[in-house]
């Protein structure tokens, strides 16, 4: 994957005062740096090879210079330091809400393919190691970059022959350094899929926790943990392994290095070409043009988990959302909740057979229409494309006479309520997760809606009434109390079109009950479609739909299907006695 350098650097432009500042912070940092060999060959060249008599003067005053510089330094280093990680802090963040914000962007068919475990891997260690890059990289490179320039020509200055010798080691050591760079950034985009396939897997286990002790599958579980635990295991072995061979490898050229600047730094002292004093200050230079040449290989785990960080970032902010309004998207006015389909097809992908074929059908404004069939018909799919969750493959799907994909998308699914089979409650309280369904109402209308699904009185039964937690997913409640919310949720929102998703069907019968009251007085006035399992619950429909993998095989009211004696009346029978 190419690397996006501009847009990787965009991200100083918000705190651009901050960022520069923390940059000329480093770079007085590291010039005054500079200066202590220079002050060392100074004593040792000038005051200790001439008069001593007045030495300890001089010998004092370059003392409370150093003394100076390295105040000065270490106030420097503070600032690099608070100031550098609070930009990196600051844009962690930023980035974060930008990803967090593009994925609930992100269409259905994303989140279809996609392990939550992966997502939340990029969303938190990705970024976690990007910020450190943002901070540590242009601020320790141009900190190297200065003191290896700086003590470059203060080497030449020095003596130029011993600097060139230096110099011939430091391209195969670019190279060096480039080759193992590559394949760090292999090994550490394989850790980063292994880390999230284990964040996958720890998240599936731990939602299904309750379904893993009621089968006793504990074991089960470990044994898949393990196995993706041990192939991240792997995948940083074999990073561990690259990256101890380049730091060997660099720290052998380094001593290489050292060694040629000791033989030929004698030789030249015993050739009177340069002085003791000078040998000792090239040495301390020495450290300085090799130390950034050191710190790119230990920097290098940095720079290539922060650059697979932001390549695995964009790789999701370049993903667009398969549901987007359309240039011109209509707001909606009163809607009256006439729906049609015309000559609907739809697959999920391409490559896959359709799910409809053909489908023709009209929904008046106000009417209770119950969808029947079975499994694998297509009845959640039909539902589906009503609010956009996907588009159709081909013909047209209307609300009072426009396509929806011309409707802004907010203004459709804000008209459309769902109430499904499998309710999603948040972790917080009661009031927090019925207030879903409208951000901005208030408490008397969250009461007013909870009375309307018949949960008024079972909230108040709990230990702190509306302001009770529930926990994650809403593990303390019941599958009707649980239901009840997500229906209260819809009163709420009072929406014109209502889609029931077998919001039944895994109910008790006295909490059925309960709950097909509270449906009935919810769907009045307003064009219900029903995804019924339960036959029973739809006998009231104004007109019932039969979905066959071929399309629609008949409709009408209840009694008109049994009197048929036809798919209806076969399913029926399934449930119920023998029509005779």
């Amino acid at each position: 994957m190419d690397f996006p350098v501009k847009k990787f650097f965009s991200y100083y432009k918000p705190h651009l005062r901050l960022f520069l500042s923390i940059l000329a912070c480093a770079l007085i940092v590291s010039a005054l740096s500079l200066v202590f060999p220079l002050l060392v060959r100074y004593i040792t060249k000038e005051v200790l090879a001439g008069d001593l008599s007045n030495a300890i003067l001089q010998v004092y005053w370059v003392g409370g210079l150093m003394l100076l510089v390295t105040a000065v330094q270490n106030i420097g280093n503070y600032i690099v330091d608070y100031k550098g990680h609070e930009l990196g802090a600051r844009m962690e963040s930023s980035l974060r809400t930008e990803l967090f914000e593009h994925m609930q962007k992100l269409s259905f068919s994303f989140y279809d393919k996609e392990k939550t475990g992966q997502l939340m891997a990029r969303i938190t260690n990705d970024l976690l190691w990007l910020s450190e890059l943002y901070h540590h990289g242009p601020e320790d490179y141009l900190k190297y970059l200065v003191r290896f320039i700086g003590a470059f020509f203060i080497l030449f200055f020095i003596n130029a022959p011993l600097t060139i010798v230096i110099f011939c080691f430091l391209p195969v050591l670019g190279f060096i350094i480039f080759y193992f760079n590559k394949l760090e950034n292999k090994a550490l985009i394989r850790n980063k899929e292994r880390i999230g396939d284990v964040n996958a897997q720890v998240e599936d286990s731990l939602a299904g926790i309750r379904v893993v002790k009621s089968f006793a599958n504990e074991q089960v579980e470990i044994g898949k943990f393990t196995r993706e635990n041990n192939r991240f295991l792997e995948s940083r072995i074999s990073f561990y392994k690259t990256e101890a061979n380049f730091y060997n490898v660099t720290q052998t050229f380094i001593q290489l290095i050292t060694i040629a600047v000791i033989i030929f730094g004698s030789s030249s002292i015993v050739n009177k070409t340069l002085d003791l004093a000078d040998l000792i200050t090239f040495m301390l230079y020495i450290n300085y043009m090799l130390e950034p040449v050191q710190k790119m290989a230990q920097m290098s785990t940095l720079f290539q988990e922060g650059i697979t960080g932001f390549q695995r970032f964009t790789e999701i902010m370049k993903l667009k959302p398969t549901i987007e309004n359309r240039p011109g998207a209509v707001t909606l006015g009163n809607v009256r909740g006439e729906i049609e389909f015309n000559n609907v097809q739809f697959r999920y992908e391409e490559d896959l057979n359709n799910v409809l074929n053909h489908l023709s059908l009209k929904i008046n404004p106000g009417e209770y229409v119950a969808l029947v069939g079975p499994s694998g018909a297509g009845k959640t799919t039909f539902c589906s494309l009503i609010p956009r969750f996907y588009d159709v493959s081909a013909g047209k799907v209307m609300l009072d006479g426009l396509d929806v994909r011309t409707i802004d998308l907010a203004s459709l699914r804000n008209n459309i309520g769902i109430v499904q089979q499998d309710v999603y409650l948040f972790a917080g309280t009661v009031m927090e997760n019925i207030r879903y369904g409208n951000p901005e109402a208030s408490d008397n209308e969250i009461i007013a809606a909870a009375r309307s699904a018949n949960a008024h009185d079972f909230i108040m039964k709990l230990p702190d009434g509306y302001q009770s937690e529930i926990g994650q997913r809403g593990v303390r409640l019941s599958g009707g109390q649980k239901q009840r919310l997500s229906i209260a949720r819809v009163f709420l929102k009072n929406p014109p079109v209502l889609i029931l998703d077998e919001a039944t069907s895994a109910l008790d019968n006295e909490s059925e009950s309960i709950i097909k009251d509270s449906l009935e007085l919810l769907a009045k006035g307003r064009t219900t479609i029903v995804i019924a399992h339960r036959l029973s619950t739809i006998r009231n429909a104004h007109r019932i739909i039969v979905l066959t993998e071929e399309g629609i095989a008949e409709e009408g009211t209840h009694d008109e299907l049994l009197a048929r004696q036809g798919a209806y009346s076969l399913l029926y029978s399934k449930q119920f006695e023998p029509i005779v």
